[in-house]
């Protein structure tokens, strides 16, 4: 095997065919749609529907989405009595993945028609929202609370947190980063879920999977990493000191870099904006200038590096009052309609992965007799 096949990481080799999603350097699309219409003129709904049917729905298919949603809320009892069970120093994502695996055991859904993933893949995303919300609550000494009918999902999961419906700002800015978040082609944890999906595993085993993919501090959780940076400085002018020193020493700064964009991440940009109006109607610029202070000498070196979208998201939900273990989490009840589109997609037309690899250990050699080894 010659050195030019093997890719580190996979980097550049392209491993399947999508019609789901497209990044690159100019563009990211959702189904053909651009990222920044898409955040402009629709709710996570729409674009999970988007996602999982390959059109954006009529107003009466999103009121049947949403009723879907609002029928598959509710934990099964067992599901709840082990969220309780599990030790208060256990990170959310862990409990997310313990129960996603879980309420499959209760699956409402039988088969695997086309028609019954789809399905069950708005379950799985009324699962998330639920167990997420469950464990926020019992941390905070409180029962889960049963969902409300007719809320948007963003609404829906703010509401089963704190017990109150949310104000629009509040609901409006959690259902953009969840739109945000919702799928980016041929990631770790989306790659993590087609090799399982390719093994003809269940739906439920392949979000399982993705994850423990994103679990990883590589993937997932850069957002509570930027905003604990964020809030290690007092001032910008501390924040200034310390980031050029980082730069001289070529440490990574968390929420900054991305593998595919190297000009820039287009949902940062947009998600950005919205983090400055939060934070001056919460009057918190002081963070804001914070956030600039490390972001500029970063992205005005004479080789710039560009923040990704969870540079911005660690700040927006820190000011909505959200604990920074429920970030990634967030993130995970999003990616679920990204994740279980790429399910659908790969068993459709599956060939199962098996990459190669290359050998680099000793050459031949022969069995010593266990009596004459030294």
């Amino acid at each position: 095997m010659t050195d030019e096949m093997f890719k580190p990481g996979l980097e550049g080799v392209i491993a399947g065919e999508t019609a789901i999603c497209c990044v690159d350097q100019g563009q990211l699309l959702y189904r053909g749609y651009a990222i920044a219409d898409l955040a402009e003129k629709c709710v996570f709904g729409e674009v999970a529907y988007l996602l999982l049917y390959g059109e954006l729905p009529t107003a009466k298919q999103l009121d049947w989405f949403r009723n879907q949603l609002d029928q598959f809320h509710g934990l099964h009892p067992v599901v709840v009595e082990t969220i309780r069970k599990i030790p208060q120093n256990v990170p959310l994502m862990s409990v997310l993945r313990t129960c996603i695996s879980l309420a499959g055991h209760f699956d409402p859904l039988e088969g695997q028609s086309d028609d019954i993933l789809k399905k069950r893949a708005i379950w799985l995303l009324a699962m998330a929202s639920d167990i997420v919300a469950a464990r926020y609550r019992l941390l905070k000494g409180k029962d889960p609370l049963q969902p409300k009918r007719g809320l948007s999902h963003a609404a829906q999961m703010l509401y089963m947190f704190h017990g109150t419906e949310p104000d629009e700002t509040s609901w409006r800015i959690l259902d953009l980063t969840l739109v945000l978040y919702a799928e980016h082609d041929f990631n770790a944890s989306t790659f993590t879920n087609r090799v399982v999906a390719s093994t003809a595993s269940d739906m439920t085993s392949a979000t399982c999977s993705a994850i423990g993919a994103l679990k990883g501090p590589l993937h997932g959780g850069a957002n509570e990493e930027a905003i604990a940076l964020i809030l290690r400085f007092k001032d910008a002018k501390e924040a200034d000191a310390w980031v050029h020193d980082a730069l001289e020493r070529k440490e990574k700064v968390m929420g900054f870099g991305h593998r595919v964009y190297k000009h820039g991440d287009h949902r940062a940009v947009i998600l950005e904006r919205e983090m400055r109006k939060l934070a001056k109607q919460k009057g918190r610029e002081d963070l804001v200038a914070i956030y600039d202070a490390i972001k500029n000498p970063i992205v005005n070196k004479e080789k710039p590096i560009y923040p990704n979208v969870d540079y911005p998201c660690g700040v927006v939900y820190y000011l909505m009052g959200l604990p920074p273990d429920l970030y990634t989490p967030l993130f995970a009840c999003s990616r679920i309609a990204g994740w279980c589109a790429h399910y659908i997609e790969q068993i459709a037309n599956n060939r199962i992965y098996r990459p190669l690899s290359r050998y680099i250990g000793p050459p031949l050699r022969p069995v010593t007799p266990i009596e004459q080894r030294k």
